[in-house]
């Protein structure tokens, strides 16, 4: 690609493809759990292709709401029915892959309110989630890698203090970060989370914004001046997310001959 930095791979369920700025860092992540027809999660990891994978979605928390976890068709956390996932969770981190809750997504009903409430819902996702030790864990036992943040509606207040919680824990057990911008650049909800310099992964979702001029259009020149853009960004590793099928999105998609010889 017309970059010096080596390009690899995002995958979000329905899928979704990203280019990260690193030689030395690379792989495929996934999201998965907003599909019911995806497979299982176990079957997900024992693929071989990930390095990721993202949970989809923790849809309501903040201000007040009592937390809710949607996975689609896969399970009922309300009938306590997705506790089984623990065990496809453990069997994907003996492969290597990190396990991420994802945070929001483009339905929900999701806001922090103040610094407090931002502690409240990192002290939720430490003792639900993550290494903490809740009695209501709705995944079961297993203690997930990270959290990553997919926030896509509000003011995006107080994201950078739910960062600096969350990485607070980390001298307990170490969490991973991770956040799914839109293209254009700066992101109008996660611009202060991500200056942070907190995150690890950073998988800028260059899709379903076909007005911004950041996405692929008739060829790949905004996306790579985007590109270049988000590749400044203080975080570990920077994605590019791309539909790995014209189905997985209104506009962005990219036939693989395209994006081998035009991103690549």
């Amino acid at each position: 690609m017309a970059t010096h930095k080596q390009t690899s791979f995002l995958l979000l369920s329905l899928l979704t493809i990203s280019l990260c700025k690193y030689s030395q860092a690379g792989g495929i992540a996934i999201y998965w759990g907003q599909n019911s027809n995806e497979g299982t999660l176990a079957a997900t990891c024992a693929t071989g292709n990930y390095q990721y994978v993202n949970i989809a979605f923790l849809t309501t928390f903040g201000n007040g709401r009592t937390p809710v976890l949607n996975l689609a068709g896969h399970c009922n956390p309300g009938a306590n029915t997705c506790t089984g996932l623990s065990t496809a969770i453990r069997a994907c981190q003996q492969r290597g892959i990190k396990v991420l809750l994802s945070l929001g997504g483009g339905i929900g009903s999701y806001s922090l309110s103040s610094t407090d409430d931002a502690k409240q819902v990192a002290n939720y996702l430490w003792n639900n989630y993550l290494g903490g030790r809740s009695n209501s864990r709705p995944l079961g036992d297993a203690a997930l890698d990270g959290i990553d943040f997919d926030i896509e509606q509000g003011s995006g207040q107080y994201y950078n203090d739910l960062a600096r919680a969350l990485n607070g824990f980390s001298q307990q057990k170490r969490v991973y970060l991770a956040a799914a911008p839109q293209c254009p650049f700066p992101d109008a909800h996660l611009d202060s989370a991500i200056q942070t310099g907190l995150f690890d992964y950073v998988w800028v979702q260059f899709y379903n914004n076909p007005q911004a001029n950041c996405q692929y259009g008739s060829n790949a020149n905004n996306l790579l001046n985007s590109w270049r853009k988000w590749t400044t960004v203080q975080a570990k590793q920077v994605f590019l997310g791309l539909p790995a099928a014209p189905a997985a999105a209104s506009s962005g998609f990219i036939p693989a001959d395209v994006l081998k010889s035009q991103v690549r």
